[in-house]
């Protein structure tokens, strides 16, 4: 009885060495042998038949299999002999999505093949594929790595940049409103600092580690684009570091603004109170409908009253300018 082809194959090329490459079907690819040149699988890891092709023909380490499917992994390298397990995430930009709801990108690296994972649709891996079909992609099982390594970085960093373009936008926008937006817009930024963040820092992690693992087929050169791309890993996530505190100064600057503004219309209404109240008590007073209020019949109360009232405000006004609270 033959084994069912498994569905979630997204394309199997075998490298030329030169940057170009040839398709394989699933029967190729369980003839395949490393004389054949160097093997790339990308693979969507979400559907049954490839966790059974994992599990029974791939030939990968079984704690790696269950690295390589596990729901939500944290980015890591993790060398197994002459063989790499690298998982890391990359930027959404997928059509109507989250960038900050990252892809995780999963793939095992051996000397002539690479078996890359996603359940997503990642954009690196997208144009990686479409390089080597244009003759321009990588020669080899290294090179498919160190590439896909470059490309996720390059995005991330991009993403970034972008972000703190925004925080710094509304930095200056803060110099001339203080609409309620701004602060919804600083809390949003916050959060997609944030949420960055939590897969950025494991990943920047993994990418040091995986510039100093020692394997056989990682030669120099290569060595040499990981370590730049662990270090521009470092200087983005710094550099979101920085834009998360950006963005959190920028809130409190707004806040602090605001609060001082309600406090100002909050002591001008209690300077006016304090002027009114008194004579709002005398003329509630004077306004019982009982008898014995002086004066009703004299015509020259009113003004008399008014005169008074007067230089009762006067007093007031003098009193709060001497004391500073006008």
């Amino acid at each position: 009885m033959s084994t069912p082809t498994p569905t979630g194959l997204l394309h199997a090329f075998v490298l030329d060495g030169k940057g170009g490459a040839r398709r394989l079907d699933w029967p190729q690819i369980d003839a395949w042998t490393p004389s054949d040149g160097d093997l790339w699988l990308a693979l969507d890891y979400s559907v049954p038949d490839i966790v059974a092709w994992l599990e029974s023909r791939s030939g990968i380490d079984p704690l790696a299999q269950e690295a390589l499917t596990h729901g939500d992994p944290r980015p890591r390298a993790v060398p197994h002999d002459d063989n790499l397990m690298l998982i890391v995430r990359g930027i959404n930009q997928n059509l109507d999505a989250t960038p900050e709801d990252m892809i995780s990108i999963r793939a095992w690296v051996e000397p002539h093949r690479v078996i890359t994972m996603r359940h997503r649709i990642s954009r690196s891996l997208e144009s990686l594929a479409a390089d080597v079909q244009r003759g321009k992609g990588p020669r080899d099982a290294a090179d498919v790595m160190t590439m896909l390594v470059e490309r996720i970085v390059e995005h991330v960093a991009t993403r970034v940049d972008n972000l703190g373009d925004e925080i710094s936008a509304a930095e200056e926008r803060i110099i001339m409103e203080t609409r309620g937006e701004l602060r919804a817009q600083l809390a949003d930024y916050r959060r997609r600092s944030i949420a960055l963040r939590r897969f950025l820092a494991p990943q920047r992690e993994a990418l040091t580690k995986l510039a100093t693992v020692s394997l056989s087929w990682l030669d120099e050169a290569h060595r040499d684009r990981i370590a730049e791309s662990a270090d521009r890993m470092m200087r983005t996530v710094e550099e979101l570091d920085a834009a998360r505190d950006r963005a959190a100064v920028t809130q409190e600057e707004l806040s602090s603004r605001q609060a001082e503004m309600t406090n100002q219309r909050l002591y001008v209404l209690s300077m006016i109170t304090a002027v009114f109240l008194p004579l709002g008590f005398v003329c509630s007073l004077l306004g019982v409908n009982v008898g014995g209020v002086p004066f009703q019949k004299d015509s020259w109360a009113f003004w008399a009253l008014c005169a008074i009232f007067a230089s009762g405000v006067g007093v007031q006004l003098y009193l709060f300018r001497k004391k500073g609270w006008l």
